[in-house]
């Protein structure tokens, strides 16, 4: 029975034990949590669908929500299911695939915060200098920005994660278990304490100024309205400031309980118990997203009637109006 409750019988002494099977409340956790994920993935397919097929979509601010939806949705399809075998299993595919493997989900995670502050600086651009924003933003300058933003994501991962590449399985404690340590300083600055600095600067800016607007409207002097030497701010900019601004807030709500433990100096093992389920949390961001567009962007609610009905198949629907 002994041997049974190992993960690799022959190594006795330095086989981890597996994990207990699941009792029936864990069985109804884990299958939620693997309905969450199928949620996820299948939400942010119709947000890639919706941008990429509707010519009517295609502007610099979605082509970064097209971004993001890409990671939300590979997080969603591979990250959370594999996270959820691997807390109730043992690891055996062998330390260099555990330590390959965590180049996927960092790699999204940076990738999510990059496009995060992309959104930021847009929305700053479009509410604060609304009379340059068409030749500051432009559809060329987003896709050399995005794909920026995926490029350094990888060499960010691929160089905090050096250490156990070279050394695969060098941070176990025994033989069936898959873990690695990150340079928690390092990760933390880099990760969370720049990025949400830039992001809470530029939206606070985007704040005053939105603000200002409505109160100009509502005084019934909008055409003198001066702010920064502005002119008036189109509505659907406002808008979609509004509803990114609660993309925003929603990703800052899911990262900092990880990033925050981090902060008070607490050291993480990644792929301990209390990293899988914190890590859960922020993956948990990726299926949100989509939930946010479809309570707030009629566009988004339009183009999922226009796929679930298939309409999408007909002659024509590239061109359809979603606006």
């Amino acid at each position: 029975m002994e041997e049974a409750e190992l993960c690799f019988p022959e190594l006795l002494n330095t086989s981890c034990r597996r994990p207990p099977l699941p009792q029936s409340e864990e069985v109804l956790v884990y299958s939620l949590m693997f309905l969450f994920s199928l949620l996820t993935a299948v939400l942010n397919l119709l947000v890639i669908i919706s941008i990429s097929h509707y010519r009517q979509l295609h502007s610099p601010t979605n082509l970064i929500v097209l971004s993001l939806a890409v990671s939300d949705f590979i997080m969603g399809f591979l990250v959370m299911p594999i996270e959820i075998v691997i807390m109730w299993t043992c690891w055996v595919l062998g330390d260099l695939m555990c330590s390959l493997y965590f180049l996927l989900p960092i790699t999204l995670i940076c990738a999510t915060i990059g496009n995060v502050v992309l959104i930021s600086i847009d929305r700053y651009v479009a509410i604060c200098d609304p009379l340059h924003y068409p030749t500051r933003i432009t559809e060329r300058r987003i896709t050399i920005g995005i794909c920026l933003c995926w490029t350094c994501s990888l060499l960010y991962t691929i160089f905090i994660l050096y250490d156990n590449l070279k050394h695969p399985g060098r941070y176990k404690s025994c033989h069936g278990e898959c873990v690695i340590r990150l340079a928690g300083d390092v990760d933390l600055v880099f990760l969370f304490i720049l990025p949400v600095t830039v992001i809470i600067i530029l939206y606070m800016r985007v704040f005053i100024v939105a603000v200002s607007q409505a109160r100009a409207m509502r005084s019934h002097v909008a055409a003198k309205l001066q702010v920064s030497g502005t002119q008036m701010i189109n509505k659907s900019e406002l808008k979609a400031a509004r509803t990114l601004g609660i993309v925003v807030a929603v990703f800052v709500l899911c990262y900092s309980p990880y990033y925050c433990v981090c902060l008070s100096g607490s050291s993480i093992m990644i792929g301990s118990a209390i990293e899988a389920f914190l890590s859960f949390l922020m993956f948990s961001n990726s299926g949100l997203n989509p939930l946010i567009y479809a309570l707030f962007y009629p566009w988004f609610r339009k183009a999922m009637k226009h796929i679930v009905t298939l309409q999408i198949l007909k002659p024509g629907s590239r061109e359809a109006n979603m606006l």
